[in-house]
Protein backbone atom coordinates (compact mmCIF):
# COMPACT_ATOMS: atom_id res chain seq x y z
CA UNK A 1 0.00 0.00 0.00
CA UNK A 2 1.76 3.41 -0.95
CA UNK A 3 1.81 5.88 1.77
CA UNK A 4 -1.05 7.93 0.49
CA UNK A 5 -3.39 5.38 0.80
CA UNK A 6 -2.94 6.09 4.14
CA UNK A 7 -4.23 9.57 4.11
CA UNK A 8 -7.14 10.85 5.85
CA UNK A 9 -10.21 11.93 3.65
CA UNK A 10 -13.06 13.98 4.74
CA UNK A 11 -16.35 11.94 4.25
CA UNK A 12 -19.23 14.09 3.15
CA UNK A 13 -23.04 13.49 2.57
CA UNK A 14 -24.55 14.30 -0.56
CA UNK A 15 -24.70 17.89 0.06
CA UNK A 16 -20.86 18.08 0.81
CA UNK A 17 -21.58 18.48 4.51
CA UNK A 18 -18.81 16.76 6.62
CA UNK A 19 -19.70 13.53 8.44
CA UNK A 20 -16.10 11.89 9.57
CA UNK A 21 -12.94 10.37 7.76
CA UNK A 22 -11.36 7.49 6.71
CA UNK A 23 -8.40 6.64 4.90
CA UNK A 24 -8.17 6.47 0.99
CA UNK A 25 -7.53 2.83 1.22
CA UNK A 26 -10.82 2.39 3.27
CA UNK A 27 -13.18 5.04 1.12
CA UNK A 28 -12.10 3.25 -2.35
CA UNK A 29 -13.07 -0.10 -0.72
CA UNK A 30 -16.33 -1.23 -1.88
CA UNK A 31 -18.81 -0.13 -1.76
CA UNK A 32 -17.05 3.25 -1.55
CA UNK A 33 -17.74 5.84 1.09
CA UNK A 34 -19.03 9.01 -0.20
CA UNK A 35 -15.47 11.55 0.40
CA UNK A 36 -14.50 14.97 -0.76
CA UNK A 37 -12.19 14.86 -3.64
CA UNK A 38 -11.43 17.68 -6.61
CA UNK A 39 -10.51 17.39 -10.30
CA UNK A 40 -8.25 20.50 -11.97
CA UNK A 41 -8.16 21.14 -15.18
CA UNK A 42 -4.93 23.55 -16.48
CA UNK A 43 -5.70 25.50 -19.80
CA UNK A 44 -3.30 27.18 -21.68
CA UNK A 45 -3.35 30.89 -23.73
CA UNK A 46 -5.37 29.05 -26.49
CA UNK A 47 -7.82 27.47 -24.34
CA UNK A 48 -6.76 24.11 -24.67
CA UNK A 49 -6.92 21.58 -21.95
CA UNK A 50 -4.30 20.11 -20.19
CA UNK A 51 -5.18 15.95 -19.67
CA UNK A 52 -2.95 13.33 -17.95
CA UNK A 53 -2.73 9.61 -19.07
CA UNK A 54 -2.43 7.91 -15.45
CA UNK A 55 0.12 5.91 -14.67
CA UNK A 56 0.12 1.86 -15.07
CA UNK A 57 0.54 1.44 -10.78
CA UNK A 58 -2.67 4.19 -10.47
CA UNK A 59 -4.36 1.36 -8.47
CA UNK A 60 -8.00 2.88 -9.77
CA UNK A 61 -8.33 2.93 -13.63
CA UNK A 62 -4.64 3.39 -14.15
CA UNK A 63 -3.45 3.94 -17.96
CA UNK A 64 -7.12 6.00 -18.65
CA UNK A 65 -6.96 9.93 -19.76
CA UNK A 66 -7.83 11.81 -17.26
CA UNK A 67 -8.09 16.16 -16.20
CA UNK A 68 -4.61 17.46 -15.29
CA UNK A 69 -4.65 16.74 -12.04
CA UNK A 70 -7.04 15.17 -9.12
CA UNK A 71 -6.61 14.61 -5.72
CA UNK A 72 -8.02 14.64 -1.98
CA UNK A 73 -7.95 17.00 0.74
CA UNK A 74 -7.08 16.26 4.01
CA UNK A 75 -9.58 16.84 6.42
CA UNK A 76 -10.75 20.54 7.04
CA UNK A 77 -8.29 21.44 4.61
CA UNK A 78 -9.21 23.64 1.85
CA UNK A 79 -9.73 22.51 -1.47
CA UNK A 80 -7.54 24.75 -3.22
CA UNK A 81 -4.59 24.37 -0.89
CA UNK A 82 -4.63 20.57 -1.52
CA UNK A 83 -4.98 21.35 -5.54
CA UNK A 84 -2.09 23.47 -5.13
CA UNK A 85 -0.02 20.98 -3.45
CA UNK A 86 -1.23 18.24 -5.74
CA UNK A 87 -0.01 20.20 -8.76
CA UNK A 88 3.26 20.50 -7.30
CA UNK A 89 3.43 16.71 -6.67
CA UNK A 90 2.35 15.40 -9.97
CA UNK A 91 3.54 18.31 -12.64
CA UNK A 92 5.81 20.49 -10.38
CA UNK A 93 4.06 23.90 -10.88
CA UNK A 94 3.01 25.72 -8.51
CA UNK A 95 0.67 29.03 -7.43
CA UNK A 96 -1.51 28.78 -10.24
CA UNK A 97 -4.67 30.49 -9.14
CA UNK A 98 -7.48 28.23 -8.82
CA UNK A 99 -11.41 29.03 -9.67
CA UNK A 100 -13.86 26.18 -8.67
CA UNK A 101 -16.78 25.51 -11.44
CA UNK A 102 -19.00 23.48 -9.30
CA UNK A 103 -19.30 20.31 -8.26
CA UNK A 104 -19.87 16.30 -9.30
CA UNK A 105 -20.94 13.35 -7.97
CA UNK A 106 -20.06 10.37 -8.89
CA UNK A 107 -19.34 6.35 -8.41
CA UNK A 108 -17.26 3.90 -10.50
CA UNK A 109 -15.83 0.65 -9.86
CA UNK A 110 -12.25 -0.11 -11.09
CA UNK A 111 -13.43 -3.34 -13.34
CA UNK A 112 -9.63 -4.68 -12.83
CA UNK A 113 -8.93 -3.59 -9.06
CA UNK A 114 -12.63 -3.91 -7.48
CA UNK A 115 -11.41 -0.07 -6.08
CA UNK A 116 -14.00 1.97 -6.14
CA UNK A 117 -14.70 6.00 -6.67
CA UNK A 118 -17.28 7.53 -4.92
CA UNK A 119 -16.44 11.43 -4.94
CA UNK A 120 -18.32 14.83 -4.16
CA UNK A 121 -15.77 16.08 -6.82
CA UNK A 122 -14.79 20.29 -7.03
CA UNK A 123 -14.35 20.90 -9.90
CA UNK A 124 -10.99 23.50 -10.32
CA UNK A 125 -9.82 26.01 -13.29
CA UNK A 126 -6.73 27.88 -13.98
CA UNK A 127 -4.59 29.00 -16.87
CA UNK A 128 -0.90 28.08 -16.71
CA UNK A 129 1.13 30.77 -17.86
CA UNK A 130 3.31 30.92 -21.06
CA UNK A 131 6.88 29.28 -20.26
CA UNK A 132 5.51 27.28 -17.50
CA UNK A 133 6.42 23.48 -18.84
CA UNK A 134 5.22 20.96 -16.86
CA UNK A 135 7.45 18.00 -15.29
CA UNK A 136 4.96 15.19 -15.05
CA UNK A 137 5.95 12.66 -12.24
CA UNK A 138 6.39 8.97 -14.05
CA UNK A 139 4.57 7.17 -10.74
CA UNK A 140 1.81 9.56 -11.22
CA UNK A 141 1.46 10.20 -14.96
CA UNK A 142 2.41 8.13 -17.85
CA UNK A 143 1.86 11.24 -20.25
CA UNK A 144 0.57 14.82 -20.77
CA UNK A 145 -1.39 16.20 -23.84
CA UNK A 146 -3.02 19.69 -24.75
CA UNK A 147 -6.69 19.33 -26.49
CA UNK A 148 -9.12 21.91 -27.76
CA UNK A 149 -12.44 21.41 -25.71
CA UNK A 150 -14.42 20.66 -28.86
CA UNK A 151 -11.96 17.62 -29.48
CA UNK A 152 -12.22 16.21 -26.58
CA UNK A 153 -15.99 16.08 -26.16
CA UNK A 154 -15.78 14.36 -29.57
CA UNK A 155 -13.13 11.88 -28.29
CA UNK A 156 -15.40 11.69 -24.95
CA UNK A 157 -18.11 10.57 -27.09
CA UNK A 158 -16.26 8.09 -29.47
CA UNK A 159 -14.30 6.22 -27.54
CA UNK A 160 -14.95 6.83 -23.42
CA UNK A 161 -13.45 3.05 -22.61
CA UNK A 162 -10.29 5.19 -23.09
CA UNK A 163 -10.88 8.09 -20.44
CA UNK A 164 -11.20 8.01 -16.56
CA UNK A 165 -15.14 7.53 -15.99
CA UNK A 166 -15.50 11.17 -14.26
CA UNK A 167 -14.05 13.00 -16.84
CA UNK A 168 -17.00 13.63 -19.01
CA UNK A 169 -18.64 14.49 -15.84
CA UNK A 170 -16.63 16.96 -14.16
CA UNK A 171 -15.18 18.21 -18.13
CA UNK A 172 -18.98 19.35 -18.20
CA UNK A 173 -19.19 21.31 -15.14
CA UNK A 174 -15.91 23.35 -16.75
CA UNK A 175 -17.45 24.06 -19.66
CA UNK A 176 -20.78 25.01 -18.06
CA UNK A 177 -19.29 27.48 -15.73
CA UNK A 178 -16.85 28.83 -18.59
CA UNK A 179 -19.00 29.46 -21.06
CA UNK A 180 -18.32 26.12 -23.16
CA UNK A 181 -14.82 27.06 -23.75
Amino acid sequence: MSVREGHLVELVDEEGQTVGSATVSRSHQAPGLLHRAFSVFLRDAEGRVLLQQRAAVKTRFPLRWGNTCCGHPQPGEAVTVAADRRLAEELAVRDIPLTEAGTYTYRATDPVTGRVEYEYDHVLFGTLPDGVLPRPDPDEIAELRWVHPSSLRAELSAAPELYAPWLAGVFEVLTERSGGR
